[in-house]
């Protein structure tokens, strides 16, 4: 499986090339419902092309540059070359028919990330899963259905656990409430066997563990599971993906990102340090 570079995944450069579009028709003063008009389209396919949410035609690319007063043949290259690559199908691509659609954008993303902060409130986080728990959480959220997709699925989420392992994979920094430490999920072996694996990702220099204990009591995050993920590119704005029963949103919004962004601050200074966590979860092993 070929690799990409952080920040240079097709979800990634599909929101960089919309941005750079966007720029360029803001610049001309020409409004969406233009732009729109010029490819054969509407208002609305301009926003989701300039919010990198759709593929790119390179006629209509093409076309719309001419309209924002690209001319200079080097510079027109530049930006047909990256719809090429922008187009091309991420390695998730293989799993699109167990992959929802409303997941597919934050495979892409997460895989284009240079940081994710997540916080978790019901299982441990998916790049932070065994097998065997991964199995267990996809099997009890699975009604009716069959082996060979549960393995499927499985299969996927570890996949997305690899970018962790390369050299230049991103900083993942996970907050996970003490609750779904301690929920057995899978029985009392796996959940062992969890958490063990847990101890030893924290020897990895580019993860970082946090539990939000019983302790506390009540906190700023009560609303429930969420990421803040951020990516190498100025033009590329931070996103909060928020995940619901059978969908998700994906916030991008400065002052939707700085809430959650403080929110996450919150928790990280009021959950355990590093030693604390190692040594409750020692602690929830041998419970187990």
């Amino acid at each position: 499986m070929t690799q990409n570079q952080p920040g240079s995944g097709p979800t990634a450069l599909r929101i960089l090339l919309g941005s750079q579009l966007r720029k360029l028709r803001e610049a001309k003063n020409v409004t969406r419902e233009e732009a729109g008009h010029l490819i054969r389209g509407s208002e609305s396919k301009i926003s989701r092309m300039e919010l990198g949410r759709v593929g790119f035609k390179e006629r209509d690319v093409a076309d719309l540059l001419t309209l924002y007063g690209v001319v200079d043949q080097q510079a027109r290259s530049a930006v047909l070359d990256l719809v090429a690559t922008a187009n091309e199908p991420g390695w998730w691509h293989r799993f699109n028919d167990v992959l929802p659609t409303w997941f597919q954008a934050y495979v892409g993303l997460e895989e284009a990330a240079v940081r994710i902060r997540t916080y978790e409130v019901q299982f441990v986080p998916g790049l932070l899963q065994t097998k065997e728990y991964a199995r267990a959480v996809v099997t009890a959220g699975a009604a009716g259905i069959g082996a060979e997709e549960i393995a499927r699925r499985v299969d996927l989420r570890l996949e997305r656990q690899r970018m962790l392992d390369r050299p230049d994979g991103p900083v993942f920094w996970a907050v996970i409430d003490e609750a779904a430490l301690r929920r057995p999920i899978g029985g009392a072996e796996v959940m062992r066997a969890q958490i063990e694996h847990l101890i030893d990702l924290m020897r990895q220099p580019n993860i970082t563990i946090q539990v939000m204990p019983f302790s506390f009591g009540g906190h700023s995050a009560e609303g429930g599971a969420f990421s803040v993920l951020r990516f190498p590119d100025n033009d590329l704005p931070d996103v909060v993906y928020v995940e619901q029963l059978a969908s998700a949103l994906y916030l991008d919004k400065r002052e939707d990102v700085d809430r959650y962004t403080e929110v996450m601050e919150r928790l990280c200074a009021v959950s355990t340090t590093p030693d604390e966590t190692i040594e409750l979860l020692r602690t929830i092993a041998e419970e187990f």
